[in-house]
Order: C-alpha cells, then structure tokens, then sequence
C-alpha cells in the first residue's frame, strides 16, 4: 500500500485514516444502543486486516471514552498503529503547562508513551496565546513525546501563524484537519489547499462522504429511514437529495466500471488530491470494509476532472 509523510518529514501513514468519533459518544452516535465494544473491537481488527492502521481520536470523543477503547485495541495487537488526537483550548487552560496536562491524560487513557500527531482541535484559543500554544508543542516534540504537530479547522491564515511560530522553534507543522468532501469544497475556494501545499502541510479531510450523503443510501424515496441528526437537516431532505442527485449518478456510473460504490470512488477522488488523507468514521467491521475498497486503484485523470466539473457549485 502506498504510504503518506504527515508533513515535510512527519511519521509515514496509510492513504486513509479511520475516525473514532463515535467510540463511546452516546450524544450525537447513539453509542451502547445498536453498537457497543465488540463492534468497536471488530472495526479495529478490520482495519489492521486492510492495512489502515493509522486511528484519528480526540479527547472530547465520548469524553474520553474513544482514546480508552482505542488504548486497550492497541495493547491486544502487535501491529504497529499511528495515533493522532487532539487538545481542545478550553477557556480554563491558559498556561503551556495546560497544554502539555492535556497530552498526558491522553497519553495515559491511550497507554502510550508517545503519540504520532497532536492536533489543536479549533483555533478559538480563549485566552491561550497561539504562541504559548505552538511553543508548547515544540517543547513536547523535543521531549519525544508527540512526533508530529497538526491543527484543525484552522483557515488559511491562522494556518500560516501556527507554522511561522513552530518554524522558528525548528518544528514543521504538518496538518491541517478540515471539512473536506466533494459537497464541501470551501476549502479549495478560502485558500487553504493551496496554502497547505505551499507550506508542506498535509490535510486530513473529515466528513470525506459527507455524512453519508456521497454514499449513495440517502434517496427521496427512504426519506422515511432516517434517524437523528438527519432527520433535521435539509441536506437529506427531498430537495437537498435532488440537488446531489447528479453527483451520485456520476460516481455510480464511474464506480460501476470498476466494481466499485459511489462512496468509494468519492474517497478516492480525494486521495487524488495528493497530501490529502481522508478521515472515515466507523462503528462497525463492515464500514471498515467499505471504506478500504477506497484503496489499492486509482481514478484516471479524465475521471478526476468529470467528478470536479460536477462538484463546482460546491466550492462555495
């Protein structure tokens, strides 16, 4: 499988990285009603199978929760697995020594001594400084025990700051996670592919299906099906599905030559990107699956360019 540096010179990961959002979040996942730890264990062995090994969590998720389950999956494998999680620059962490707090209660529920990728979750800091930020970061970099430094959901500019303050402490920055899909491509528009490239930063695309939507499940016919947060948004309504309809049928028709699902191909159209690596939640082994169908082939350049000409109207 071909592999991607995080980074200028970051750890090496798989084109696709698996998301764990749903590990243990009861509040926006429904975790303990229709899936639970055996499921979550299952999607984790399933991955190792396909060559995913790389695991994007969050302190947040699940208060906790998704970096304990994904600490005790990684203690039963002998696999070598990549980490990234993320701090969140809460209103009463104002101090470097809150930063690097943060980094050993996540070190301690992931029972690792070192992590590949710490990312700050959102740029809103309250009242810490991005310098005291970064510089912290650096610090853990040299203390050995984070290998590499990310942001997410940072624009173009703030993107440029983190990167200056951690390029004058001789660390590179090498991520930026953000919404990124073919129904949301603001981040070509704003400037902060091109900045990402320009700067050596890789970008981590979550939400790479759009919630489901580029799966091909969603259609005005099963409105009925749907369930949660869904349910209320417009997006899977009957003219959200109408207006997507288009984009489906194209990625159904592509994937239809190769033996592929629209969701697969969507994945794929980002991998193309180049220095993007998409982020695909999952809950269950089967998601896994669907999801590692994304690798192994690649669209053609003719593809490529139909599946953008498609997409235009959302680049805004």
């Amino acid at each position: 499988m071909e592999i991607i540096t995080l980074g200028k010179n970051g750890p090496t990961v798989p084109p696709l990285c698996i998301g764990t959002w749903a590990w243990g979040d009861k509040l926006f996942w429904n975790y303990g009603s229709d899936y639970g730890p055996e499921q979550l264990q299952a999607a984790f062995i399933a991955a190792l199978e396909a060559g995913v090994t790389f695991f994007d969590t969050a302190e947040v998720y699940g208060m906790g929760l998704s970096e304990k389950f994904l600490g005790q999956f990684i203690k039963q494998t002998t696999q070598p697995v990549q980490v990234a999680t993320k701090f969140g620059p809460l209103p009463w962490r104002f101090t470097g020594q809150s930063v690097s707090d943060a980094l050993t209660e996540s070190l301690k529920r992931l029972q690792l001594e070192k992590i590949e990728l710490y990312q700050v979750h959102w740029p809103f800091a309250f009242f810490l400084s991005q310098e005291t930020l970064m510089n912290t970061l650096a610090d853990e970099v040299k203390r050995g025990r984070i290998a590499a430094v990310g942001v997410s959901n940072y624009s173009a500019a703030q993107m440029r700051e983190a990167h200056q303050i951690l390029a004058a402490r001789g660390v590179p920055l090498a991520v930026n996670q953000v919404r990124y899909s073919l129904l949301t491509r603001q981040v070509e528009s704003s400037g902060i592919i091109a900045t990402a490239r320009e700067l050596g930063v890789t970008i981590l695309a979550y939400s790479p299906l759009a919630q489901g939507l580029l799966t091909g499940k969603y259609t005005p016919e099963n409105l009925d099906k749907l369930s949660g947060a869904r349910k209320i948004d417009p997006k899977f309504g009957k003219e959200g599905l109408q207006k997507i309809a288009p984009v489906i049928s194209l990625l159904r028709e592509i994937g239809e030559k190769r033996d592929r699902t629209p969701g697969q191909v969507a994945l794929n159209w980002l991998i193309a990107q180049g220095n993007v690596i998409p982020i695909a939640g999952v809950k269950t082994a089967e998601q896994v699956k669907q999801n590692a169908g994304a690798l192994g082939w690649q669209l053609n350049s003719d593809e490529i360019a139909e599946i953008e000409k498609i997409t235009r109207p959302w680049l805004n």
